[in-house]
């Protein structure tokens, strides 16, 4: 059995796959590995009418599987979903010193990570949102043809998101609500936006 069949079949993981639009938000390190990239992504795919897949992990397992390894021979909702959209932003969670206030949109659609990267600043102006490929570090650029952003027709962005803008930064610590943090609502609100103006 392949690491991603193991991942899935592992006890209190959750695979979600919610079918609508032709636009697509993933996060398949979601849950308690990559601190609310499921949350961020599937609230975009709602407020946008887009679609979504997740892998959601529970809070005693924080398994990092390769993109690469996320593969839709191994899991029927993943190879529907990726039929099913034409293009695609995955959202991940990193940290990195000198990186903590910056959002990283690799991937192969290099026009939509354009397009996510004007919504970003427009809203997240305290952020650094890198778009230029080569300024994102070689291992966070979402090229490999394998990564499932590249997969659909259109392929898509894979956005890299640092604590803080996903509230799990001491600058939160606070933070009572309700609700998200607001850093992360506007970047909800980015990225729903990005869905919209895209299927135009």
């Amino acid at each position: 059995m392949t690491m991603f069949a193991q991942l899935l079949a592992h006890a209190g993981v959750e695979e979600v796959c919610e079918l609508r639009g032709r636009f697509g938000f993933m996060a398949y390190h979601g849950g308690s590995l990559e601190v609310a990239t499921d949350v961020i992504a599937r609230a975009a795919a709602e407020r946008s009418g887009a679609s979504y897949y997740g892998v959601h992990q529970p809070a005693d397992l924080q398994w990092h599987i390769p993109s690469t390894k996320v593969r839709p021979e191994e899991s029927t909702a993943l190879a529907q979903f990726l039929e099913h959209v034409d293009v695609v932003i995955t959202v991940h969670g990193y940290g990195r010193q000198n990186f903590f206030t910056s959002l990283l949109l690799g991937g192969q659609n290099r026009d939509l990570a354009g397009l996510l990267g004007t919504n970003i600043r427009s809203t997240l102006p305290a952020y650094r949102t890198i778009t230029d490929i080569d300024e994102i570090p070689p291992e966070l650029r979402g090229q490999h043809a394998q990564n499932p952003v590249n997969i659909p027709q259109l392929a898509g962005v894979q956005l890299e998101l640092p604590p803080r803008v996903r509230g799990s930064s001491p600058l939160w610590w606070d933070w009572e609500g309700p609700g998200l943090v607001p850093h992360t609502e506007r970047l909800i609100d980015a990225l729903a936006l990005t869905a919209t103006d895209f299927a135009r």
